[in-house]
Parts: C-alpha cells; sequence; structure tokens
C-alpha cells in the first residue's frame, strides 16, 4: 500500500462494504485501471489516497466480510 495524491478527475462511490453510519466510510475510484486501487476516506476527500495492490485489496475484503458474518 503506498500513498498519492488525489486526482481530482476521478470519479469516487461509497464503497459498498462501507455502512450508512454517517461516518466510517470508504470510497473507491469508479474505472480505475492497473494494477493499484485507490481508496480514500469520504469524511476527507481532499485528503490522501492509498493506493492497494490486488493481494492486499482482496485480504481486506475478505477480513471486512468475516467481520460481518461474525457481528450476524
Amino acid at each position: 500500500m503506498t500513498s498519492a495524491a488525489s486526482p481530482a478527475n476521478r470519479t469516487w462511490r461509497k464503497s459498498s462494504y462501507s455502512a450508512n453510519n454517517g461516518g466510517n466510510c470508504l470510497e473507491v475510484a469508479d474505472g480505475h485501471t492497473g494494477a493499484r486501487l485507490p481508496v480514500r476516506d469520504s469524511k476527507d476527500p481532499h485528503g490522501p489516497v492509498l493506493l492497494f495492490g490486488n493481494r492486499a485489496w482482496t485480504a481486506f475484503l475478505s477480513h471486512v466480510h468475516d467481520e460481518q458474518a461474525d457481528d450476524r
């Protein structure tokens, strides 16, 4: 995972894994091509963008999914 400045020309969407609790939300860049997925904090849209490699993003989503299953 590396950090990068937020490009203004990206279209962002709230992650489907983010809850509607008014706070802890991730946004991912739509239409991104390449080996790294841009992710940012929805509360700080002009803040840093984290770039996740495919393996790291898949591992993160697996962990989130497991945590949600534990909460049921």
